[in-house]
């Protein structure tokens, strides 16, 4: 059974994508930003998840890309969701809603601008609380005060990230009322290369978590 609320992200390899998806995870993520290690080429990408069970999101990773990049980088790759780390407005989700995607928004604030930056979100956007430390978008690995995002869970569903692995996840997801996670370092061997006893065992974990109230999904409309 998949688990539509577990993302593993920063896929680069084939065999990981196929023992990521077999292990369960509801979402495999590919990024696109020149400057990260993990930086695939779309063409490539669409190799990475041929062939894998519908079920699971296929999830592209941008940072302050224009709308056409992103649409021309989804359709070559065959996403069906856009991730965005930067600092892209309510129109650039819009419009890639209007271009048939599901989009998540990376919000890197904490508190009462944690808050705003939700609110001011279109209301069909999944949201990802990230810590916003390191020279890297993304959660760079970096465990951090999950707590600081757990008033948001009073307004919408969200997912978190950054420093995520077997032995805390069940913590992260009490400490930030977080009901989806989003996982890549702390799976990892080396950047982009993928541990299969590692991604396996954060999602037996993470299978062992109480379902939330309004369950995140990578492919789902918030709730």
């Amino acid at each position: 059974m998949f688990l539509p609320h577990v993302k593993i992200c920063g896929i680069t390899r084939r065999p990981d994508a196929l023992f990521c998806a077999e292990a369960g995870a509801g979402a495999l993520g590919a990024v696109f930003y020149e400057k990260s290690p993990r930086n695939v080429a779309p063409a490539a990408v669409r190799k990475l998840f041929e062939g894998l069970d519908p079920l699971i999101a296929r999830v592209g990773v941008f940072v302050n890309a224009s709308v056409d990049t992103m649409v021309r980088t989804a359709r070559i790759a065959a996403l069906d969701v856009i991730q965005m780390h930067g600092e892209e407005t309510a129109e650039t989700i819009e419009a890639l809603l209007r271009e048939g995607f599901h989009v998540v928004q990376a919000i890197k604030r904490t508190g009462p601008e944690l808050l705003a930056a939700a609110r001011a979100l279109p209301p069909q956007t999944g949201i990802l609380v990230e810590c916003g430390r390191g020279a890297l978008p993304g959660g760079n690995g970096v465990a951090w005060n999950w707590s600081k995002a757990a008033p948001l869970a009073s307004f919408r569903a969200f997912a978190i990230a950054g420093g995520l692995n077997s032995q805390n996840v069940a913590a992260v997801a009490r400490d930030s009322l977080a009901t989806g996670f989003d996982a890549s370092s702390g799976v990892e061997t080396a950047p982009g290369l993928k541990d299969e006893a590692a991604v396996r065992a954060f999602l037996r974990a993470a299978r062992e978590l109480p379902a939330g109230p309004h369950p995140f999904s990578w492919k789902g409309t918030p709730s």
